[in-house]
């Protein structure tokens, strides 16, 4: 019976810890781009495909829509917000699940700018 338990839960593992890596990269990718890109002068089109192009490398189901890009401030000299919203299925015996993800993050603005 230890046995049994022990391999669904390697089972359900292997099916979930994959999606949830793929978000965290795709965290750290938005991250990195919300800070880079501040002090850039990319448009929101050119960010969102780099964003779109992060997610297609770790194939994660995202298209154009799910892929917000906001500015705050003028002359570049604002915040720039980036976010994402998409959900992965997971076809697990029994249980089909839904994972939610919302990975996002928002730079501060330029000092002195």
């Amino acid at each position: 019976m230890a046995l049994g338990v022990i391999a669904v839960a390697v089972y359900v593992g292997f099916e979930l810890v994959p999606p949830i890596f793929a978000n965290y990269q795709l965290q750290d990718a938005i991250q990195n781009e919300a800070v880079l890109q501040s002090y850039s002068n990319k448009s929101d089109d050119e960010i969102r495909t780099t964003i779109l192009k992060k997610a297609q490398d770790l194939e994660i189901p995202l298209t154009e829509d799910q892929v917000v890009v906001q500015r705050v401030g003028a002359g570049g000299s604002g915040s720039l917000a980036i976010s994402a919203n998409y959900t992965v299925h997971i076809e697990l015996p029994y249980y089909p699940l839904d994972l939610q993800f919302h990975p996002a993050s928002k730079s501060a603005p330029i000092p002195g700018a």
